[in-house]
């Protein structure tokens, strides 16, 4: 299986160039004009088009159990969408329920992804701690090619973490060489404040934002970069949707601390406005955590990424239909979270960055594909257009036009947040593992055509985190 695409520029996260790419076996075999290859190779025509790393989506939750129901999107639906948007890799999670090994959830999840159109890999969510955990951590990271943890501050009697989870797990984290990741809010203040707007009558999801504020937010990520800063330890905020997160992150990135900071599509486009919508489904249909913001936290996240106090762009891909929703009629606590978008994120983000001229072309690969794939330390490989890297690419037309809507889109969920956006810059053609999985509107990819990736311990940052802890080891006094 050989593929020749001609006539295209490529673009990196560094460099903008005129070139024809030839992907044989997987990878990404020569780059250059001229090139001498099989006289059978396919060749696509990137004329007037750019060839860019397919897109990394580090942060998705297809087929996930959750508040009493399970996500809409399976693996083969969610990256069927996936490829249609030019994203070639996700990054989703295993969440093990309280007192459930470690492991057993891993490969039900690990089952659960094989019929994925798009490369696949897995952060694990500690729920709970014994020793255990920490074994299985090591199995994770050294075994099966796990290098990131999550841990959810939030979600009170389910699977929140407390302090003491956090220190521990962390620790392991720098043992093992792997990232430790937090879902900030606090969740001590969001159950208080549900509970608060449930007694004075406030059922809707009106009363969702209202419960988690941007405070509760910016104090839990404060309080997990604290304990990683404390322990010597990185981290990577998820999801980062308010301000005063991004200034928490800054302000520890200029003190020295390598913290990493991810915001979502939805969050950089969409206001609080939507849960005052008189439809009750409609507000419900936005119903994810954290919220969307009021009106000046979306140009406060625009401007992280451009100044890189935020790396990458995810979307939480997380999908509810109107009947799911419904659950929480009553009670919004019980409306389960979760949004769409991982077929709209790389368009949106063309749309509202490129074409706005908040961030460049090369900005744009950088914080939807490069990033992550150093973030999470399978670059090279992945996130890159080299001699080498996978054959995972995406050609994009920087002048083809659609109107997104819940009417084409692929995921099975039956609402669209981005409805009746329009964006000039699509894909037009996606290759996993050098494989046509979407052409012209189509998605051609197989169940099955995903293979999932092992992401190494110790990603390149932790050299220079060891040597820092090894000088700051404290010393007893002679006496």
């Amino acid at each position: 299986m050989s593929i020749l695409i001609k006539g295209g520029t490529v673009i990196t996260h560094e460099l903008t160039f005129r070139a024809d790419v030839y992907c044989e076996n997987g990878k990404i075999a020569a780059i250059g004009e001229q090139l001498d290859v099989p006289a059978d190779a396919e060749i696509i025509d990137a004329s007037g088009q750019y060839i860019m790393p397919g897109g990394i989506d580090p942060h998705t939750h297809m087929q996930l159990p959750f508040m009493g129901t399970v996500a809409i999107d399976d693996f083969e639906s969610g990256t069927a969408a996936a490829v249609a948007g030019g994203t070639t890799s996700i990054i989703d999670f295993v969440i093990p329920a309280p007192q459930q090994p470690l492991m057993e959830a891993y490969q039900q999840w690990r089952e659960w992804a094989e019929k994925s159109i798009a490369n696949y890999s897995f952060h694990v969510a500690i729920t709970w701690w014994d020793e255990s955990v920490k074994r299985d951590m090591g199995t994770l990271v050294n075994d099966h090619g796990v290098n990131s943890f999550k841990h959810f501050m939030a979600y009170k009697n389910a699977i929140m973490c407390t302090d003491e989870i956090l220190v521990a797990s962390f620790n392991r984290c720098l043992e093992l060489g792997a990232m430790p990741t937090v879902h900030a809010e606090n969740g001590e203040l969001v159950y208080h404040l549900q509970q608060q707007l449930l007694d004075k009558g406030i059922t809707g999801p009106e009363a969702h934002p209202l419960s988690r504020p941007p405070v509760v937010e910016s104090e839990a990520a404060n309080r997990a970069i604290t304990i990683a800063n404390t322990l010597g330890a990185p981290i990577y905020v998820v999801h980062v949707s308010a301000s005063e997160t991004v200034d928490a992150i800054r302000y520890a990135q200029n003190r020295g601390q390598r913290v990493y900071g991810e915001c979502l599509a939805g969050h950089l486009v969409l206001d609080d406005s939507v849960y005052q919508d008189k439809d009750w489904d409609v507000a419900a249909a936005h119903v994810m955590s954290p919220p969307f913001r009021s009106k000046g936290h979306q140009e406060a996240l625009w401007n992280g990424l451009q100044a890189g106090t935020l790396q990458t762009t995810a979307t939480d891909h997380c999908a509810f239909c109107a009947e799911q929703k419904a659950m929480g009629k009553d009670d919004f606590t019980r409306i389960p979270n979760g949004t769409a978008g991982v077929e709209e994120r790389m368009p949106v983000l063309w749309q509202k960055g490129v074409n706005s001229g908040r961030i460049t072309a090369n900005e744009f690969v950088a914080i939807t594909s490069t990033n992550a794939a150093q973030v999470f330390n399978v670059y090279p490989q992945k996130g890159a257009v080299m001699v080498g890297s996978d054959a995972d690419l995406v050609i994009w037309d920087p002048e083809a036009k659609k109107t997104l809507s819940v009417r084409t889109h692929r995921s099975r969920v039956d609402f669209n947040i981005f409805e009746g956006m329009e964006v000039t810059g699509l894909p037009v053609c996606t290759l996993v593992n050098g494989k046509v999985v979407y052409r012209d509107g189509q998605v051609i990819g197989q169940a099955g055509d995903g293979q999932c990736f092992d992401r190494p311990a110790y990603g390149q940052y932790y050299d220079a985190i060891q040597r820092k802890n090894a000088l700051s080891e404290p010393v007893a006094v002679a006496r």
